[in-house]
């Protein structure tokens, strides 16, 4: 056990009760998910490393090839949120609401009796 795990332990066991080590309520969910985000990381940093050689290289592909694909990646999402917004689905008839909506946006149907709780006309 680490130096550190221990002292938490100590300093935390009294207040808490007795603390479960985080390694048992590992799942293999977790680990795969600790392994690919390892993996992202790496991928990270290998892109960062061939992006600055480039760069020192002085070639035009170093960035070239990141700006496209920022280009894409955004003009990408700009048509998705546009094809969201071309299919979405809405419901032009239905009863008009009215009210103010007020704080909780309460409202009643246009031809509904208003509600008096006082009794007062």
């Amino acid at each position: 056990m680490s130096r550190a795990l221990r002292l938490t332990r100590l300093s935390f066991a009294g207040e808490f009760g007795p603390l479960v080590s985080c390694a048992a309520m590992s799942t293999a969910a977790d680990e795969r998910s600790r392994v690919l985000g390892g993996l992202v990381c790496l991928g990270a940093i290998a892109a960062g490393a061939l992006f600055v050689g480039g760069v020192l290289a002085q070639s035009y592909w170093a960035l070239a090839i990141p700006v496209a694909a920022a280009v894409l990646f955004a003009l990408g999402l700009v048509a998705w949120i546009g094809w969201t917004i071309a299919t979405v689905q809405v419901e032009a008839e239905g009863e008009s609401l009215s009210g103010s909506g007020g704080a909780g946006g309460a409202t009643t149907p246009a031809g509904a009796p208003k509600e008096n709780p006082r009794g007062v006309r």
